[in-house]
């Protein structure tokens, strides 16, 4: 039976993450792709049409569901930088024990070309926004210190989520210690109110 093409990218990257999953980012070719999703190495290649566009689509959807998930949670929380900082640490934790290991292995392969780093750091750019737009109501840092110190908020979670993996740190330290970095990252001077 012939599936209609979203249908069947879907349906081939669920196959991929499976890949990941049970053998690992390395084992994950548009030829492995085919045999586990059970179609011809041309329509992987239609599709995708390098191992890199494989894993960009990949990580686009952990992206972008990561997003979602985000958005509605920020859309939800009071405005006060410890309920802003704790949605946006339990997201970033939560969706990273959903995605599992998969999603930390297709971003250390995203970081294996140039062209794959270049395309990584465009998709982490919106996670940065997103995170800047959220915390900038609380901070008095100016802009220029304000999205660096996103950047490294965001470098620190990534960092977090390694050792969580890992089994070095709980799902719940991490979640902790990412929201309190949150919230004294972005205020300016020691008076500024949560």
């Amino acid at each position: 039976m012939k599936l209609k093409k979203d249908i069947r990218r879907e349906q081939m990257l669920d196959a991929a993450m499976e890949i990941v999953r049970d053998q690992g980012a390395d084992e994950l070719t548009l030829g492995t792709l085919a045999a586990k999703a059970g179609v011809s190495r041309p329509i992987a290649y239609e599709h995708f049409s390098s191992r890199a566009g494989l894993l960009v689509a990949l990580f686009k959807r952990l992206e972008e569901n990561y997003i979602h998930w985000l958005r509605s949670a920020l859309h939800e929380a009071p405005m006060e930088l410890a309920a802003v900082a704790d949605v946006i640490s339990q997201a970033y934790f939560e969706c990273l024990a959903q995605f599992g290991p998969e999603a930390l292995a297709i971003s250390a392969a995203l970081k294996g070309t140039e062209e794959m780093a270049a395309q990584q750091r465009l998709m982490l750019n919106v996670y940065v926004e997103l995170m800047c737009d959220a915390l900038r109501p609380f901070s008095d840092l100016e802009d220029e210190h304000f999205r660096p110190v996103c950047v490294g908020l965001l470098g620190a979670a990534e960092a977090l989520a390694s050792e969580t993996q890992a089994g070095a740190i709980s799902q719940q330290t991490s979640t902790f210690v990412l929201s309190s970095l949150i919230a004294k990252a972005v205020v300016d001077r020691p008076g500024k109110a949560r």
